[in-house]
């Protein structure tokens, strides 16, 4: 038990521990304006955790009007007595330009006190500050050591960047296995990039025995947290019947999801259910849509399909001028249907004029990529 002295307390403890029974109403009618008041007297005694806490205050504006200013001015006077919390909050501070002007070396400088202590995210961020060379020299072999300090007592974000880093071989060597170790512990923990590259290692069988199943389930995680890439993955695996029973409906819903979200393959293919009226009724109009998304984000498959549908007037006003046009940005991208059947309309003069020398360009780039029948016309023609 504290004993207690006569004088006055200059140490701030008893103004510190006013403020607490004020802050949690204990003992008294709970007032975050007069725990402000007491962390204010503690801070201008000098006690460390009495300048953290008025710092969060005027941060959070709890009983007293936010400042980020002044939340900095008391939050630096904690971190250069070096109280932990407040070095890894001013580390933020800066990081995000709050209260301060934004400085990745003055973020690193205070990450890295708070994570020589054992700050575990500050530790982390020493490790992203490494790796990405933002407020100190680049250094993935650095990286790597503060990853592992914090994925080892759990840090969730460490553990995917640790898995990443062994999945690239970025500063250790490269190991399927290390990144599958990694990827599962961050994925138990709810990490949704991990759960997907960890379905994706089941699916591939990469650092672990292939299982589609298994890919299927750690997708079915990801997509259910909304990521796209999942839900693509998931929409793919239900329309090919892979790990799971076969579903176009399923595939649909799927799909539809991470395509309304952007994904340019899951717009693709969820075009192309439309149509070959898999899981939906058959719409033309939708396919052209939908593949019409995905072809202006560069996919050279979608470029490929919505040439076709101009070609034949398949949900479009028929235009051989416009199915050239889509053809050849597949074609460019090395898409061999797309070269094969824009070699063709260049042989027969569709939409561009009619050019031997033009055509059997374009058919060599498809047959030297194993396209049958462009490799059974360049035999044909004896070239």
């Amino acid at each position: 038990m504290d004993g207690v002295f006569n004088g006055p307390d200059t140490s701030g403890n008893y103004a510190f521990q006013m403020a607490m029974r004020y802050a949690s109403g204990s003992g008294v009618e709970q007032s975050y304006i007069e725990a402000v008041k007491w962390w204010r007297k503690a801070a201008e005694q000098g006690h460390v955790k009495g300048q953290y806490f008025l710092g969060l205050c005027y941060a959070n504006g709890e009983g007293v009007a936010q400042s980020k200013t002044e939340a900095v001015k008391w939050l630096l006077k904690a971190a250069g007595q070096g109280h932990i919390d407040a070095q890894y909050t001013i580390g933020n501070c800066y990081k995000d330009g709050e209260g301060v002007t934004k400085s990745d070396n003055e973020a690193f400088k205070w990450y890295y006190k708070a994570a020589e202590q054992g700050h575990v995210k500050a530790q982390y961020l020493v490790g992203l500050s490494y790796l990405l060379g933002r407020g100190t020299e680049k250094n993935e072999v650095e990286s790597i050591k503060w990853f592992r300090r914090a994925a080892e007592q759990g840090d969730v974000n460490a553990q995917f960047s640790l898995g990443s880093c062994y999945d690239s071989g970025k500063g250790v060597i490269k190991s399927n296995s290390e990144a599958v170790k990694w990827y599962r512990k961050a994925a138990v923990q709810g990490h949704v990039y991990a759960q997907f590259n960890l379905g994706m290692s089941y699916a591939q069988g990469e650092g672990v025995e292939q299982s589609s199943v298994e890919a299927v389930k750690w997708y079915r995680e990801a997509a259910e947290r909304g990521y796209d890439e999942a839900q693509y993955q998931l929409g793919d695996s239900y329309r090919l019947g892979k790990g799971v029973k076969q579903s176009y409906e399923d595939a649909v819903f799927w799909l539809r999801k991470a395509a309304e979200k952007g994904n340019y393959k899951a717009q693709c293919n969820l075009g192309m259910c439309y149509a070959n009226g898999h899981g939906v009724e058959q719409s033309y109009t939708e396919a052209v849509f939908w593949n019409r998304k995905a072809a202006e984000q560069g996919d050279a498959v979608a470029q490929y399909n919505l040439g076709f549908f101009y070609y034949w007037g398949n949900g479009v006003t028929q235009s051989y001028n416009d199915a050239v046009k889509w053809y050849r940005m597949a074609a460019e991208q090395g898409y061999p249907p797309a070269q094969y059947d824009l070699g063709n309309c260049y042989l027969n003069g569709l939409g561009v004029q009619k050019s031997q020398a033009e055509a059997v360009e374009w058919i060599r780039k498809a047959a030297v990529q194993g396209h049958e029948k462009a490799q059974d016309y360049m035999r044909e023609q004896g070239l």
